[in-house]
Protein backbone atom coordinates (compact mmCIF):
# COMPACT_ATOMS: atom_id res chain seq x y z
CA UNK A 1 0.00 0.00 0.00
CA UNK A 2 2.77 2.44 0.93
CA UNK A 3 4.79 1.57 -2.20
CA UNK A 4 1.77 2.48 -4.34
CA UNK A 5 1.08 5.66 -2.35
CA UNK A 6 4.63 7.01 -2.60
CA UNK A 7 5.21 5.97 -6.22
CA UNK A 8 2.06 7.89 -7.14
CA UNK A 9 3.78 10.97 -5.70
CA UNK A 10 6.80 10.47 -7.98
CA UNK A 11 9.15 8.81 -5.47
CA UNK A 12 11.35 5.87 -6.37
CA UNK A 13 10.53 3.22 -3.79
CA UNK A 14 12.20 0.00 -2.66
CA UNK A 15 11.08 -2.28 0.15
CA UNK A 16 12.31 -5.01 2.48
CA UNK A 17 10.49 -7.39 4.81
CA UNK A 18 13.03 -7.48 7.65
CA UNK A 19 15.85 -5.55 9.28
CA UNK A 20 18.45 -7.84 7.74
CA UNK A 21 16.88 -7.39 4.32
CA UNK A 22 16.93 -3.61 4.70
CA UNK A 23 20.60 -3.61 5.74
CA UNK A 24 21.52 -5.74 2.72
CA UNK A 25 19.82 -3.26 0.39
CA UNK A 26 21.58 -0.34 2.10
CA UNK A 27 24.93 -1.99 1.36
CA UNK A 28 24.40 -1.97 -2.41
CA UNK A 29 22.11 1.02 -3.11
CA UNK A 30 21.75 4.66 -2.10
CA UNK A 31 18.56 5.89 -0.43
CA UNK A 32 17.52 9.42 0.59
CA UNK A 33 15.07 8.28 3.27
CA UNK A 34 14.17 5.15 5.20
CA UNK A 35 10.69 4.39 6.61
CA UNK A 36 10.41 1.46 8.98
CA UNK A 37 7.83 -0.27 11.15
CA UNK A 38 8.89 -0.72 14.76
CA UNK A 39 7.46 -4.17 15.49
CA UNK A 40 9.03 -6.80 13.21
CA UNK A 41 10.29 -10.39 13.56
CA UNK A 42 13.75 -10.94 15.08
CA UNK A 43 14.73 -7.24 15.26
CA UNK A 44 12.81 -3.99 15.73
CA UNK A 45 12.74 -0.71 13.87
CA UNK A 46 14.62 0.84 16.78
CA UNK A 47 17.40 -1.70 16.21
CA UNK A 48 17.43 -0.73 12.53
CA UNK A 49 17.53 2.97 13.45
CA UNK A 50 20.62 2.42 15.58
CA UNK A 51 22.45 0.43 12.89
CA UNK A 52 21.58 2.95 10.15
CA UNK A 53 22.92 5.81 12.26
CA UNK A 54 26.17 3.89 12.67
CA UNK A 55 26.66 2.97 9.00
CA UNK A 56 24.67 5.64 7.09
CA UNK A 57 24.26 8.65 9.43
CA UNK A 58 23.24 10.86 6.49
CA UNK A 59 19.97 8.91 5.91
CA UNK A 60 16.97 10.18 7.92
CA UNK A 61 14.76 7.46 9.40
CA UNK A 62 11.00 7.70 10.03
CA UNK A 63 9.46 5.12 12.35
CA UNK A 64 5.83 3.96 12.27
CA UNK A 65 3.87 1.80 14.67
CA UNK A 66 0.40 0.65 15.64
CA UNK A 67 1.48 0.28 19.28
CA UNK A 68 2.71 3.77 20.08
CA UNK A 69 3.51 5.01 23.56
CA UNK A 70 4.92 8.28 24.80
CA UNK A 71 8.08 6.53 25.98
CA UNK A 72 8.63 4.92 22.57
CA UNK A 73 8.19 8.26 20.81
CA UNK A 74 10.64 9.97 23.18
CA UNK A 75 13.16 7.17 22.81
CA UNK A 76 12.90 7.31 19.02
CA UNK A 77 13.52 11.06 19.13
CA UNK A 78 16.50 10.64 21.43
CA UNK A 79 17.97 8.06 19.04
CA UNK A 80 17.70 10.55 16.18
CA UNK A 81 14.56 9.47 14.32
CA UNK A 82 13.51 12.08 11.75
CA UNK A 83 9.83 11.30 12.38
CA UNK A 84 7.45 9.11 14.35
CA UNK A 85 4.00 8.23 12.99
CA UNK A 86 1.25 6.17 14.59
CA UNK A 87 -1.02 4.03 12.45
CA UNK A 88 -4.47 5.62 12.59
CA UNK A 89 -7.31 6.38 10.20
CA UNK A 90 -5.16 9.28 8.88
CA UNK A 91 -2.04 7.12 8.76
CA UNK A 92 -1.12 7.48 5.07
CA UNK A 93 -1.64 11.26 5.07
CA UNK A 94 0.33 11.60 8.30
CA UNK A 95 3.18 9.52 6.89
CA UNK A 96 3.20 11.51 3.63
CA UNK A 97 3.48 14.72 5.65
CA UNK A 98 6.38 13.32 7.71
CA UNK A 99 8.18 12.15 4.55
CA UNK A 100 7.73 15.51 2.80
CA UNK A 101 9.07 17.35 5.84
CA UNK A 102 12.11 15.07 6.19
CA UNK A 103 12.95 15.29 2.47
CA UNK A 104 12.57 19.09 2.45
CA UNK A 105 14.99 19.39 5.37
CA UNK A 106 17.40 17.03 3.61
CA UNK A 107 17.11 19.02 0.36
CA UNK A 108 17.92 22.32 2.09
CA UNK A 109 20.87 20.77 3.91
CA UNK A 110 22.29 19.12 0.77
CA UNK A 111 21.83 22.27 -1.30
CA UNK A 112 23.62 24.41 1.27
CA UNK A 113 26.51 21.97 1.58
CA UNK A 114 26.86 21.79 -2.21
CA UNK A 115 26.88 25.58 -2.58
CA UNK A 116 29.44 25.90 0.16
CA UNK A 117 31.72 23.30 -1.41
CA UNK A 118 31.52 25.00 -4.80
CA UNK A 119 32.33 28.42 -3.41
CA UNK A 120 35.24 27.53 -1.17
CA UNK A 121 36.77 24.78 -3.33
CA UNK A 122 40.46 25.44 -3.92
CA UNK A 123 40.17 28.81 -2.18
CA UNK A 124 40.81 27.94 1.44
CA UNK A 125 38.03 30.33 2.49
CA UNK A 126 35.95 27.61 4.15
CA UNK A 127 35.95 29.41 7.51
CA UNK A 128 33.87 32.20 5.98
CA UNK A 129 30.42 30.89 5.10
CA UNK A 130 28.43 32.50 2.29
CA UNK A 131 27.26 32.09 -1.30
CA UNK A 132 25.35 35.35 -1.92
CA UNK A 133 26.57 37.95 -4.47
CA UNK A 134 27.94 40.27 -1.71
CA UNK A 135 29.98 37.39 -0.27
CA UNK A 136 31.24 36.27 -3.67
CA UNK A 137 32.50 39.82 -4.22
CA UNK A 138 34.14 39.76 -0.77
CA UNK A 139 35.89 36.46 -1.54
CA UNK A 140 37.30 37.88 -4.77
CA UNK A 141 38.55 41.00 -2.96
CA UNK A 142 40.22 38.95 -0.22
CA UNK A 143 42.08 36.82 -2.73
CA UNK A 144 43.34 40.00 -4.43
CA UNK A 145 44.28 41.79 -1.20
CA UNK A 146 45.98 38.91 0.61
CA UNK A 147 49.23 38.64 -1.44
CA UNK A 148 50.03 42.35 -0.97
CA UNK A 149 51.77 43.83 2.05
CA UNK A 150 49.47 46.85 2.30
CA UNK A 151 47.54 47.79 5.42
CA UNK A 152 43.83 46.99 5.21
CA UNK A 153 40.85 48.49 7.02
CA UNK A 154 37.93 46.12 7.55
CA UNK A 155 34.62 47.93 7.96
CA UNK A 156 31.32 46.47 9.06
CA UNK A 157 28.72 46.29 11.79
CA UNK A 158 29.31 44.41 15.02
CA UNK A 159 28.96 40.67 14.62
CA UNK A 160 29.67 40.50 10.88
CA UNK A 161 32.89 38.49 11.30
CA UNK A 162 35.61 41.08 10.74
CA UNK A 163 38.24 39.02 12.56
CA UNK A 164 37.51 36.01 10.34
CA UNK A 165 38.07 38.23 7.31
CA UNK A 166 41.37 39.48 8.74
CA UNK A 167 42.52 35.93 9.42
CA UNK A 168 41.57 34.89 5.87
CA UNK A 169 43.75 37.72 4.51
CA UNK A 170 46.64 36.53 6.69
CA UNK A 171 46.15 32.86 5.78
CA UNK A 172 46.37 33.68 2.05
CA UNK A 173 49.34 36.02 2.37
CA UNK A 174 53.07 35.36 2.18
CA UNK A 175 53.05 35.71 5.98
CA UNK A 176 50.75 32.73 6.54
CA UNK A 177 53.44 30.71 8.34
CA UNK A 178 54.17 33.60 10.73
CA UNK A 179 52.11 34.76 13.76
CA UNK A 180 48.61 36.22 13.53
CA UNK A 181 48.24 38.40 16.64
CA UNK A 182 45.01 40.16 17.69
CA UNK A 183 44.18 43.02 20.03
CA UNK A 184 40.93 44.81 20.83
CA UNK A 185 41.86 48.47 21.22
CA UNK A 186 38.73 49.26 23.22
CA UNK A 187 39.78 46.85 25.98
CA UNK A 188 42.76 48.96 27.16
CA UNK A 189 43.28 52.44 28.56
CA UNK A 190 45.75 54.62 26.64
CA UNK A 191 48.82 53.89 28.79
CA UNK A 192 48.09 50.18 28.94
CA UNK A 193 47.47 50.03 25.19
CA UNK A 194 50.86 51.60 24.48
CA UNK A 195 52.71 49.07 26.65
CA UNK A 196 50.62 46.22 25.19
CA UNK A 197 51.53 47.21 21.62
CA UNK A 198 55.13 48.35 22.06
CA UNK A 199 56.21 46.53 25.25
CA UNK A 200 58.01 48.09 28.20
CA UNK A 201 61.31 48.07 30.04
CA UNK A 202 61.92 47.03 33.61
CA UNK A 203 61.13 49.91 35.97
CA UNK A 204 59.13 51.89 33.36
CA UNK A 205 56.21 52.08 35.79
CA UNK A 206 55.02 50.54 39.03
CA UNK A 207 54.72 46.80 38.53
CA UNK A 208 57.14 46.64 35.59
CA UNK A 209 59.49 44.15 37.26
CA UNK A 210 60.96 42.81 34.01
CA UNK A 211 61.28 43.72 30.33
CA UNK A 212 58.27 42.67 28.26
CA UNK A 213 57.81 42.39 24.50
CA UNK A 214 54.89 44.14 22.88
CA UNK A 215 52.49 42.69 20.33
CA UNK A 216 54.35 44.36 17.47
CA UNK A 217 57.40 42.26 18.34
CA UNK A 218 55.37 39.09 18.83
CA UNK A 219 53.78 39.64 15.40
CA UNK A 220 57.08 40.39 13.67
CA UNK A 221 57.09 38.78 10.23
CA UNK A 222 53.34 38.19 10.51
CA UNK A 223 50.12 40.13 10.92
CA UNK A 224 48.77 42.30 13.73
CA UNK A 225 44.97 42.62 13.73
CA UNK A 226 43.81 45.74 15.58
CA UNK A 227 40.06 45.52 16.24
CA UNK A 228 37.96 48.54 17.28
CA UNK A 229 40.68 50.95 16.19
CA UNK A 230 38.14 53.77 16.27
CA UNK A 231 38.25 53.64 20.09
CA UNK A 232 41.92 54.62 20.21
CA UNK A 233 42.77 58.02 21.77
CA UNK A 234 44.28 60.75 19.58
CA UNK A 235 47.68 60.75 21.39
CA UNK A 236 47.89 56.97 20.91
CA UNK A 237 46.98 57.42 17.24
CA UNK A 238 50.10 59.59 16.83
CA UNK A 239 52.32 56.84 18.25
CA UNK A 240 50.73 54.18 16.09
CA UNK A 241 51.13 56.30 12.96
CA UNK A 242 54.84 56.69 13.62
CA UNK A 243 55.25 52.94 14.12
CA UNK A 244 53.51 52.25 10.81
CA UNK A 245 55.53 54.85 8.89
CA UNK A 246 58.95 54.14 10.38
CA UNK A 247 58.44 50.41 10.97
CA UNK A 248 60.08 50.97 14.32
CA UNK A 249 58.77 50.93 17.88
CA UNK A 250 60.11 52.18 21.18
CA UNK A 251 59.10 50.23 24.32
CA UNK A 252 57.70 52.27 27.18
CA UNK A 253 60.61 53.41 29.32
CA UNK A 254 63.14 52.47 26.65
CA UNK A 255 65.72 54.58 24.80
CA UNK A 256 66.39 52.41 21.78
CA UNK A 257 64.09 51.74 18.86
CA UNK A 258 63.35 48.26 17.60
CA UNK A 259 62.73 47.51 13.93
CA UNK A 260 59.61 45.46 13.22
CA UNK A 261 58.20 43.87 10.10
CA UNK A 262 54.46 43.69 10.67
CA UNK A 263 51.45 43.91 8.41
CA UNK A 264 48.65 45.74 10.22
CA UNK A 265 45.01 44.99 9.53
CA UNK A 266 42.59 47.28 11.38
CA UNK A 267 38.85 46.97 11.89
CA UNK A 268 36.03 49.13 13.19
CA UNK A 269 32.25 49.40 13.21
CA UNK A 270 32.45 53.19 13.48
CA UNK A 271 32.39 55.81 10.73
CA UNK A 272 36.04 56.86 10.72
CA UNK A 273 35.51 59.49 8.03
CA UNK A 274 32.92 61.19 10.24
CA UNK A 275 35.35 60.94 13.17
CA UNK A 276 38.01 62.61 10.99
CA UNK A 277 35.61 65.47 10.27
CA UNK A 278 34.94 65.77 14.01
CA UNK A 279 38.73 65.69 14.66
CA UNK A 280 38.38 62.56 16.77
CA UNK A 281 40.52 60.51 14.41
CA UNK A 282 43.69 61.71 12.67
CA UNK A 283 43.42 62.21 8.91
CA UNK A 284 46.96 60.94 8.26
CA UNK A 285 46.37 57.74 10.24
CA UNK A 286 43.05 57.16 8.51
CA UNK A 287 44.67 57.23 5.08
CA UNK A 288 47.58 55.13 6.36
CA UNK A 289 45.41 52.26 7.62
CA UNK A 290 42.79 52.40 4.84
CA UNK A 291 45.08 51.73 1.88
CA UNK A 292 42.75 48.81 1.12
CA UNK A 293 39.23 49.20 2.56
CA UNK A 294 37.25 45.97 2.93
CA UNK A 295 33.52 46.18 3.64
CA UNK A 296 31.90 43.14 5.28
CA UNK A 297 28.17 43.10 4.42
CA UNK A 298 25.57 42.83 7.21
CA UNK A 299 23.57 39.62 7.34
CA UNK A 300 20.32 41.38 6.39
CA UNK A 301 21.83 42.26 3.00
CA UNK A 302 22.54 38.60 2.19
CA UNK A 303 19.41 36.65 3.28
CA UNK A 304 20.28 33.71 1.03
CA UNK A 305 23.21 32.98 3.37
CA UNK A 306 21.07 32.65 6.50
CA UNK A 307 20.07 28.99 6.12
CA UNK A 308 23.61 28.13 4.99
CA UNK A 309 25.03 29.69 8.16
CA UNK A 310 22.32 28.11 10.30
CA UNK A 311 23.21 24.59 9.13
CA UNK A 312 26.92 25.41 9.55
CA UNK A 313 26.40 26.40 13.20
CA UNK A 314 24.03 23.47 13.73
CA UNK A 315 26.73 20.98 12.71
CA UNK A 316 29.24 22.78 14.93
CA UNK A 317 27.12 22.83 18.09
CA UNK A 318 25.53 19.38 17.72
CA UNK A 319 29.08 17.95 17.63
CA UNK A 320 30.16 20.01 20.65
CA UNK A 321 27.08 19.08 22.70
CA UNK A 322 26.79 15.50 21.45
CA UNK A 323 23.11 15.93 20.57
CA UNK A 324 21.25 14.10 17.76
CA UNK A 325 19.85 17.31 16.25
CA UNK A 326 20.45 16.92 12.53
CA UNK A 327 18.29 19.55 10.85
CA UNK A 328 15.81 22.42 11.00
CA UNK A 329 12.12 22.27 10.20
CA UNK A 330 10.95 24.20 7.14
CA UNK A 331 9.10 26.64 9.43
CA UNK A 332 12.27 27.28 11.45
CA UNK A 333 14.20 28.04 8.26
CA UNK A 334 11.42 30.42 7.15
CA UNK A 335 11.52 32.27 10.49
CA UNK A 336 15.30 32.57 10.41
CA UNK A 337 15.23 33.96 6.87
CA UNK A 338 12.50 36.50 7.64
CA UNK A 339 14.26 37.98 10.71
CA UNK A 340 16.48 41.06 10.20
CA UNK A 341 19.41 39.98 12.46
CA UNK A 342 20.56 43.32 13.93
CA UNK A 343 23.36 41.41 15.68
CA UNK A 344 24.42 39.85 12.38
CA UNK A 345 26.22 36.49 12.17
CA UNK A 346 27.12 36.52 15.87
CA UNK A 347 23.43 36.80 16.81
CA UNK A 348 22.54 33.94 14.45
CA UNK A 349 25.31 31.80 15.92
CA UNK A 350 24.02 32.43 19.45
CA UNK A 351 20.45 31.66 18.37
CA UNK A 352 21.44 28.30 16.88
CA UNK A 353 23.57 27.41 19.91
CA UNK A 354 20.55 28.10 22.14
CA UNK A 355 18.25 26.10 19.87
CA UNK A 356 20.55 23.05 19.82
CA UNK A 357 20.84 23.19 23.60
CA UNK A 358 17.06 23.35 24.11
CA UNK A 359 15.84 21.06 21.31
CA UNK A 360 14.76 17.57 22.35
CA UNK A 361 13.88 16.23 18.92
CA UNK A 362 15.87 15.50 15.76
CA UNK A 363 15.14 18.90 14.19
CA UNK A 364 15.21 22.48 15.45
CA UNK A 365 11.61 23.66 15.79
CA UNK A 366 10.29 27.22 16.27
CA UNK A 367 9.81 26.47 19.99
CA UNK A 368 13.59 26.31 20.41
CA UNK A 369 14.29 29.61 18.64
CA UNK A 370 14.51 32.94 20.52
CA UNK A 371 11.17 34.72 20.85
CA UNK A 372 12.44 37.76 18.94
CA UNK A 373 13.18 35.52 15.94
CA UNK A 374 9.80 33.78 16.06
CA UNK A 375 7.97 37.11 16.27
CA UNK A 376 10.22 38.95 13.84
CA UNK A 377 11.65 41.28 16.47
CA UNK A 378 8.23 42.90 16.99
CA UNK A 379 6.92 40.70 19.78
CA UNK A 380 4.56 42.29 22.30
CA UNK A 381 5.64 42.08 25.91
CA UNK A 382 3.13 41.53 28.69
CA UNK A 383 4.27 42.54 32.14
CA UNK A 384 2.43 43.27 35.33
CA UNK A 385 0.91 46.35 33.69
CA UNK A 386 -0.60 47.01 30.28
CA UNK A 387 0.56 45.36 27.07
CA UNK A 388 3.18 47.33 25.10
CA UNK A 389 2.34 47.66 21.42
CA UNK A 390 4.87 48.41 18.64
CA UNK A 391 5.33 52.16 18.10
CA UNK A 392 3.66 52.13 14.69
CA UNK A 393 0.70 50.06 15.90
CA UNK A 394 -0.32 46.57 14.90
CA UNK A 395 -2.75 44.85 12.52
CA UNK A 396 -4.63 42.82 15.15
CA UNK A 397 -6.34 40.41 12.76
CA UNK A 398 -3.10 39.68 10.92
CA UNK A 399 -1.25 39.20 14.21
CA UNK A 400 -3.89 36.75 15.45
CA UNK A 401 -3.68 34.79 12.19
CA UNK A 402 0.12 34.62 12.49
CA UNK A 403 -0.20 33.27 16.03
CA UNK A 404 -2.78 30.69 14.92
CA UNK A 405 -0.56 29.53 12.07
CA UNK A 406 2.51 29.25 14.31
CA UNK A 407 0.59 27.36 17.01
CA UNK A 408 -0.80 24.92 14.43
CA UNK A 409 2.67 24.39 12.96
CA UNK A 410 4.19 23.87 16.42
CA UNK A 411 1.50 21.32 17.28
CA UNK A 412 2.09 19.39 14.05
CA UNK A 413 5.84 19.36 14.70
CA UNK A 414 5.49 18.38 18.37
CA UNK A 415 3.09 15.55 17.50
CA UNK A 416 5.48 14.19 14.89
CA UNK A 417 3.01 14.99 12.12
CA UNK A 418 0.14 13.03 13.70
CA UNK A 419 -2.72 15.47 13.24
CA UNK A 420 -5.15 13.89 15.67
CA UNK A 421 -2.51 14.36 18.38
CA UNK A 422 -1.87 17.92 17.17
CA UNK A 423 -5.59 18.67 17.60
CA UNK A 424 -5.46 17.25 21.14
CA UNK A 425 -2.47 19.46 21.98
CA UNK A 426 -4.48 22.51 20.92
CA UNK A 427 -7.58 21.34 22.83
CA UNK A 428 -9.74 21.41 19.71
CA UNK A 429 -11.76 18.89 17.73
CA UNK A 430 -10.12 17.17 14.79
CA UNK A 431 -12.74 18.75 12.50
CA UNK A 432 -11.75 22.25 13.72
CA UNK A 433 -8.08 21.42 13.37
CA UNK A 434 -8.55 20.33 9.75
CA UNK A 435 -10.45 23.55 9.03
CA UNK A 436 -7.61 25.75 10.35
CA UNK A 437 -4.91 23.59 8.73
CA UNK A 438 -6.66 23.98 5.37
CA UNK A 439 -7.07 27.73 5.95
CA UNK A 440 -3.31 28.19 6.48
CA UNK A 441 -2.19 25.63 3.90
CA UNK A 442 -0.55 23.31 6.44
Amino acid sequence: MLEIAFRSQGHRVDSATSVDGALRKLEVSHYDLLVSDIKMPNATGLDLLGKVHETHPEIPVILMTAHGTTNTALYAGQMGAAGYVEKSHEFVDDLKFAVERALETLRIKDENQMLRRELVKDRGLDKIVGQSPPMKALFELLLSVAPTNSTALILGESGTGKELVARAIHDHSRRADRPFVTINCSAFQETLLESELFGYMKGAFTGATANKKGLFEYASGGTLFMDEIGEMSVPMQVKLLRALQERKIRPVGGNEEIEVDVRVIAATNRDLQQMVREEKFRTDLFYRISVIPVMVPPLRSRPSDISLLAFHFLEQFRAQMGKPVSGLTAESVRLLESYTWPGNVRELENAIERAVALERGPEITPDSLPERVVHGGDSMHVGTGAMDLPRDGIDLQNHIEQIERKMLTAAIVQSGGVRTKAADLLKMSYRSFRHYAKKYGL
